[in-house]
């Protein structure tokens, strides 16, 4: 699986939270609300989840091997990083 498309949001003034991304696989699967987070030792993803009713927060989707984990991270934090990003305002493509 292939990683054909990274749109990233920027959020304003949410603390650790930087951005939103959607990420898309093979041209074919999209996945939303991945998070881009400020941490100790520097910026991870986060992905999507929701609240149970227990409390938890439980992933929606996620990756799962830790290879293919840490691929997704690279390339996402790669285009963070090289400032592709789109301002909190606009909106992307099938959002």
């Amino acid at each position: 699986m292939q990683v054909t498309d990274v749109r990233i949001r920027k959020v304003d003034d949410e603390g650790k939270l930087k951005a939103y991304v959607t990420i898309t696989f093979d041209n074919c699967f999209v996945v939303h609300n991945v998070k881009i987070i400020e941490g100790k030792t520097g910026l991870f993803i986060a992905m999507p989840s929701r609240k149970t009713a227990t409390g938890e927060y439980k992933d929606v989707a996620h990756p799962v091997s830790p290879e293919f984990r840490n691929e997704m991270q690279e390339k996402i934090l790669a285009e963070f990083n090289a400032g592709h990003v789109m301002d909190s305002s606009e909106k992307s493509d099938g959002e």
